[in-house]
């Protein structure tokens, strides 16, 4: 080991240098799991959930609130339709769902090198979305600012753990509802290259995500390869309301993919228990995912699930307890049977900042959904405060999870390497590996490297400022931005986003509707 020193003379920011760059060039735009996803209930308790969902879908029925076309799509289909509740006869809706649905797809992005594959053995982590507030060491909590909503789209498309540049990450308050998703779509094809998600708070903002994209990539690419996803949330109890269903019809029209995804609160949303949450997600699901297939048949679409519970006691959500894990490994296993992608929320808390209650309820949710074989994992990094909240060192924090996660994903390498009987024999009994061949080969990348935890002794740590995992995350989203650089949009491109948006806005009232 005479060459040490040598090693270390470099100083430990060159050697933290050297680590990214070697990992950045292995970088894969999305994980590959190599690992069986985990299973909680038998085909039996699986097959009396889904005739559990079958018996809501045929007795009770689900609400198609304000949208006559679904009605009528619906009605055509072979449903029966009393008013604008819908009940459908059994087994209708798997049948539609298992014979036109795709089992993956491919999400395309403006650089094709970054295009993932949604479903199957892929995982895509995908950030939070939806936050009215952000929140940083430095300032706190606060509204968010359409600047909030381009840093965070700079530090997605700098992650090398996010493989979205996500959706609507945070909202800008500061500009008007019926305008800011012009402005987030913009951003998300001009400060990133890799896919993002659509809006969906109206048809027509569906319409006008669709309109941006083509102007990118070709109007012709849009309306038969996926270029967006878009989160659809059902009105559980179940019912699916118009805005969402205009929105679905749109995307679904277009080729573009639609996450639909019942959002539940148990006990307020659903029943307490596990299974009646699991069958009445199915039901909602089946119901909306039968729509867009009804609309345009082989539309992509992800079976997804947003299960919380809740504090009895005060009605609050709660997140990292076990139960919700468990409707994650149900629903998993039930998105296979039907041959759909399957989609959880993951890194969620109830935590205000980016404490050990944050760290340790957002292991409780990445985990059961990555072993419950997540294909899109939104909410990946970000998430505060149940959702209220994007928090600039809870995303560092988050997607450094992300990336450790990607190892154990991969497996166990049972190859030659792998099972390293050289080293065994080289270094024998009483002795240690640290010199070995074996270990020189592998030591850049045996093991996982966080790029947030501190591992040095005491002392250094001590010397270094006494700084805690939140403040190292701190100076690491202000050195991400810092080195930020555009990943480059033609010119002309730019310049018809741009006259498209003005056009538009000009036409859009200033207030909040």
């Amino acid at each position: 080991m005479s060459d040490a020193p040598r090693r270390r003379s470099g100083g430990r920011a060159a050697r933290q240098a050297a680590r990214a760059e070697s990992a950045a060039d292995a970088v894969h735009p999305y994980l590959v799991r190599d690992i069986p996803p985990f299973e909680v209930v038998d085909e039996e308790g699986l097959a009396l959930i889904e005739h559990n969902a079958d018996t809501i879908l045929e007795e009770v029925g689900i609400d198609f609130r304000d949208h006559p076309g679904s009605l009528e799509l619906l009605k055509a289909a072979g449903a029966e339709v009393d008013g604008e509740r819908v009940r459908f006869p059994r087994g209708m809706c798997r049948e539609i769902v298992t014979t036109s649905a795709p089992a993956t797809f491919t999400h395309h992005a403006r650089n094709p090198q970054r295009s993932v594959q949604v479903g199957g053995n892929a995982t895509v982590f995908v950030p939070a979305y939806g936050s009215p507030f952000v929140h940083d060491l430095d300032q706190g909590r606060r509204y968010a600012t359409l600047e909030d909503f381009h840093n965070f789209v700079k530090l997605a498309y700098q992650s090398r753990h996010m493989h979205l540049s996500g959706g609507t990450v945070c909202e800008p308050v500061d500009i008007p509802v019926a305008k800011r998703h012009l402005d987030m779509v913009y951003a998300h094809l001009r400060y990133s290259d890799k896919p993002f998600m659509g809006s969906v708070t109206s048809g027509q903002r569906a319409q006008d995500s669709v309109d941006l994209a083509g102007l990118v990539v070709g109007e012709d690419f849009v309306t038969s390869n996926t270029v967006m996803t878009s989160l659809i949330n059902a009105s559980s109890p179940m019912a699916w309301d118009s805005t969402m269903l205009d929105a679905t019809e749109v995307y679904a029209r277009n080729m573009q993919a639609v996450v639909i995804s019942p959002f539940i609160l148990a006990g307020a949303m659903a029943p307490v228990t596990v299974a009646g949450v699991a069958a009445q997600t199915l039901a909602e699901a089946l119901a909306g995912m039968t729509f867009v297939q009804l609309v345009r048949p082989g539309a992509p679409m992800v079976f997804g699930s947003f299960a919380s519970s809740m504090s009895m006691q005060t009605g609050a959500p709660t997140f990292g307890t076990p139960e919700p894990a468990l409707v994650l490994f149900i629903v998993g296993a039930l998105a296979r049977r039907l041959g759909v992608p399957f989609r959880s929320g993951g890194n969620l808390c109830a935590s205000k900042v980016p404490d050990a209650q944050a760290a340790s309820e957002s292991m409780a949710t990445l985990m059961p959904a990555l072993m419950a074989g997540v294909n899109f994992m939104l909410h990946s990094a970000g998430w505060l405060e149940g959702g209220l909240a994007m928090g600039y060192e809870k995303f560092v924090m988050d997607a450094d999870q992300c990336g450790l996660m990607s190892k154990l994903v991969a497996g166990v390498d049972l190859s030659e390497n792998g099972q390293a009987m050289d080293a065994v024999r080289e270094v024998g009994p009483g002795q240690h590996f640290l010199g070995t061949a074996h270990t020189y080969a592998n030591f850049e990348t045996a093991f996982a490297r966080s790029e947030v935890a501190n591992n040095d002794s005491f002392e250094q740590w001590d010397e270094e400022g006494r700084l805690d995992a939140a403040q190292r995350a701190n100076g690491i989203w202000k050195r991400m931005l810092a080195d930020y650089a555009e990943p480059g949009l033609d010119e002309s491109i730019d310049e018809a986003l741009t006259d498209f948006i003005a056009r538009r806005k000009a036409d859009l009232p200033d207030g909040i509707a």
